[in-house]
C-alpha cells in the first residue's frame, strides 16, 4: 500500500486527538472544518505541554534543522558545562546518550541541507496556515514584525549568518541586514552597550502562545469539539473497524485517533511502528517587567534565549534540557539564564520575574517532525516538531486532516513518514 492510502480510513466522521498543544488542536480544528467531529484528550490542560510558554516566534526564516555541524563543536563543551543552556541530567540515561548519539549523526552539512530542504517546503505555507485559522475565527493575535539577532561580539554571529545563507540556499526567501550596536539599540533600546552588532530578519511574525491556543481551543469547542482535561491516554489499539484509546477512566471509540502527544508521543506510537523515539527538549521561561514595551522579538544566541513582547512585560526563552518530560524543574535553570543575559540587556527588571514555565519541547534525532499514518490503520501521528511545534502546528494540522479525509497526503508530507 502507497503512504498516501496506508491507514486511511473511507468515511471517516469520529476523531479523537490526543493532545491539546498547538499541533493537536490544529489537527481537530482543521478537521473539524472538513466536516468531521472531534474529541480532544490530555494528559494535562490545554497547552499544558511545550505549548504555553515558549517564546512564540512564528519565523520561518529561522526554522530550520536542530541537528547541524556545530553542534559537534559546541555540543560537549556546552554539556558539561554547568553556565551552559544545554544541559544533561546527572547521571544522563541510557536513552537520552542513545538519542544524543542518533542526533550527532544527523549533525552534518550534507544531512543539514537534506533536511533544510524538508523544512523548505514546509516553511513557504506557515503564515497561509496561520492566517486560514485566523479567517477561520480563532481570535488571537499573529504580529507581524521583524525580528533582531543581537550579538556581543561581532564573530559571533558567522554562525547564524551561515545558517541563515543554507536557508536561502535552498530557494527560500530569507531578507537580513547586518547592524551595528548603536543601530540595533535604536531599533531596540533594551539591548544594552554590550551588543555590538545584529542581524535583522524581515517579515517574520510572533503569537502570545498561551493566548493563542486558548484562542484555538475556543474555537474547537465552539465548532462541537470536545475537549478532555486531566486525562492520560495508556494504549491505542484498532479493534474490528474502530479505534479504541484507552484513558485513566474511560475509553473512546473513533474511525481514527491522532497521537499529538508531544514529548509522551514514544510510548503510544511505538506500538503502531513508530520507531523513530521522541526525546524531551525542555525549555524554561519567565517573564520580567519592562520600563517600555518591547519594540521586537530578539533572540540571543549566546546564552540561547529568546525574548518576545508578552503584554507589558517581556517572555525570556531558553536552555535546552535533555531530560524526563515529567521531572520536576531543576531550580538552578531560570537564575543561570538571568545571568547569561543580564549584561546583554538594559531596561529590564530581571528581578521582577513572574510566570515561571518549564516545557518539554518533543525532538527528533534527525530534526523532522513525524506527521502521517502508522503502521495500524487508523491511527496517525503529529509530533516531533522540536522547537517549531507553534510555528509548524496550524499548517500540521491541516496537512494531516487532508490525508485522513481524503487518504492522500501531499508531498511535503512524505518526508515526515513517521515509519522512516
Amino acid at each position: 500500500m502507497t503512504a498516501e492510502g496506508r491507514g486511511a480510513p473511507a468515511g471517516v466522521s469520529r476523531v479523537v486527538v490526543v493532545g491539546a498543544g498547538v499541533v493537536g488542536l490544529s489537527c481537530a480544528w482543521s478537521l473539524q472544518r472538513l466536516g468531521v467531529e472531534v474529541e480532544v484528550v490530555d494528559r494535562g490542560h490545554v497547552g499544558s505541554g511545550s505549548s504555553w510558554g515558549n517564546a512564540g516566534f512564528v519565523s520561518p526564516s529561522l526554522t530550520a534543522p536542530l541537528p547541524e555541524p556545530s553542534i559537534l563543536r559546541y555540543g560537549l563543551r556546552a554539556v558539561v558545562d554547568p553556565r551552559s543552556p544545554v544541559a544533561l541530567p546527572i547521571p544522563p540515561t541510557a536513552r537520552t546518550l542513545t538519542f544524543l548519539a542518533r542526533m550527532v549523526g544527523h549533525c552534518t552539512s550534507a544531512r543539514w541541507e537534506r533536511a533544510m530542504r524538508v523544512y523548505r517546503a514546509l516553511n513557504e505555507q506557515i503564515f497561509e496556515a496561520f492566517d486560514e485559522q485566523r479567517a477561520g475565527g480563532v481570535q488571537a493575535s499573529t504580529i507581524e514584525t521583524d525580528l533582531l539577532v543581537a550579538f556581543r561580539h561581532p564573530s559571533e554571529a558567522g554562525g547564524v549568518l551561515a545558517e541563515l545563507q543554507g536557508v536561502a540556499a535552498t530557494g527560500q526567501e530569507v531578507a537580513v541586514e547586518i547592524l551595528t550596536g548603536d543601530q540595533a539599540r535604536a531599533v531596540e533600546p533594551h539591548l544594552s552597550a554590550e551588543i555590538s552588532t545584529a542581524v535583522v530578519v524581515r517579515g517574520q511574525r510572533y503569537i502570545t502562545p498561551s493566548a493563542y491556543v486558548s484562542a484555538l481551543a475556543h474555537q474547537v469547542r465552539i465548532r462541537g469539539g470536545r475537549i478532555t482535561e486531566e486525562t492520560a491516554v495508556t494504549g491505542v489499539q484498532r479493534r474490528s473497524d474502530r479505534v479504541v484509546v484507552t484513558g485513566t477512566d474511560r475509553e473512546l471509540e473513533a474511525d481514527a485517533v491522532v497521537l499529538a502527544a508531544g514529548s509522551w508521543l514514544s510510548p503510544l506510537a511505538r506500538p503502531h511502528g513508530v520507531r523513530v523515539p521522541v526525546q524531551a527538549g525542555r525549555g524554561y521561561s519567565f517573564t520580567v517587567a519592562c520600563h517600555d514595551p518591547l519594540t521586537v522579538p530578539v533572540y540571543l544566541p549566546s546564552p540561547r534565549v529568546a525574548i518576545a513582547p508578552d503584554g507589558d512585560r517581556a517572555r525570556l526563552a531558553g536552555i535546552m534540557e535533555f531530560a524526563d518530560a515529567d521531572a520536576p524543574p531543576v531550580r538552578g535553570r531560570i537564575p543561570s539564564m538571568v545571568r547569561a543575559v543580564r549584561p546583554l540587556l538594559a531596561g529590564m527588571d530581571l528581578d521582577d520575574r513572574a510566570d515561571e514555565w518549564v516545557g518539554p519541547r518533543p525532538l527528533t534525532s534527525d530534526g523532522i517532525p513525524l506527521v502521517g499514518a502508522t503502521r495500524t490503520p487508523g491511527v496517525f501521528v503529529a509530533g516531533g516538531h522540536g522547537m517549531w511545534g507553534v510555528t509548524l502546528g496550524p499548517l500540521t494540522g491541516r496537512l494531516l486532516a487532508g490525508v485522513l479525509v481524503t487518504g492522500r497526503a501531499a508531498p511535503e508530507l512524505r518526508p515526515l513518514n513517521p515509519l522512516r
